[in-house]
């Protein structure tokens, strides 16, 4: 090989060596877009994380459930029961809507919600009557005081239909507790297996004393107590039952 063309390359190798070399790094960074997605997955999980803590300190807001049926369901159900509240103390008059969702704390619900009220929930609730647009509570037997009480007893009575669940005499007769304490033995009460009264209407004509003697034939008849009687209408305590 030429000697010259050999000096020439020893003379590039030096050059070469002698020159620095700085190497770029290719930089991967993450499109703005990805970064977003990123964020947002972030914050969701906190969110949640943050709901989940809540529900385990049964903190739990009826609000975020707005649009679901169960929020619906459940104002309609404290409407329900508030009515009936109000009218067991003696608030007798309708309201409406507005002034039930003021009294229940229910001002903040939608404009779908008030109408679902309005055309359905209501209207179609059996413990809800409406009168002149406004909305009551309407009772199973509506009784004004203990008078109307001992009538609807008697007529039940008279008709061989029984007693009267003491509950639906709650339910129906403002101050219930006071007027049938201040009937006192004009009434009957039966207990129920499940611990449920009965009440019967105490008719004191049928009421009369056997003799002694009569007694004495028919030792092993024992007098029936009132807690021990059969609830059925045609076994009550009085004899006019089933006439």
């Amino acid at each position: 090989m030429d000697p010259s063309l050999l000096r020439e390359r020893e003379l590039f190798k030096k050059r070469a060596l002698s020159t620095p070399v700085v190497e770029k790094r290719s930089v991967s960074s993450e499109p703005s877009s990805s970064k977003k997605k990123k964020a947002k997955l972030e914050h969701g999980g906190s969110s949640g994380s943050k709901q989940n803590s809540d529900h385990s300190n049964g903190s739990f807001n009826l609000k975020a459930l707005s649009g679901s049926s169960g929020y619906k369901f459940g104002v309609l159900a404290k409407i329900v029961n508030y009515m009936k509240t109000r009218h067991q103390r003696g608030d007798t008059h309708p309201l409406t809507l507005e002034e039930i969702l003021d009294e229940t704390q229910h001002l903040d619900i939608g404009l779908k919600q008030k109408q679902w009220l309005m055309s359905e929930a209501l209207v179609n609730n059996p413990k809800i009557e409406v009168v002149d647009g406004k909305y009551a509570f309407k009772p199973k037997y509506n009784l004004k005081d203990k008078k109307a009480l001992l009538r609807l007893l008697d007529q039940h009575d008279q008709r061989g239909l029984g007693g009267i669940l003491l509950e639906d005499i709650e339910e129906g007769l403002p101050n219930s507790q006071k007027a049938v304490k201040a009937l006192g033995d004009q009434i009957l009460f039966v207990n129920r297996p499940d611990k449920k009264k009965i009440l019967f209407f105490n008719d004191k004509s049928c009421q009369f004393s056997v003799d002694e003697g009569i007694e004495l034939m028919f030792p092993a008849a024992h007098a029936l107590q009132a807690d021990s009687l059969p609830l059925s209408p045609w076994e009550s305590p009085n004899c006019k039952m089933g006439q």
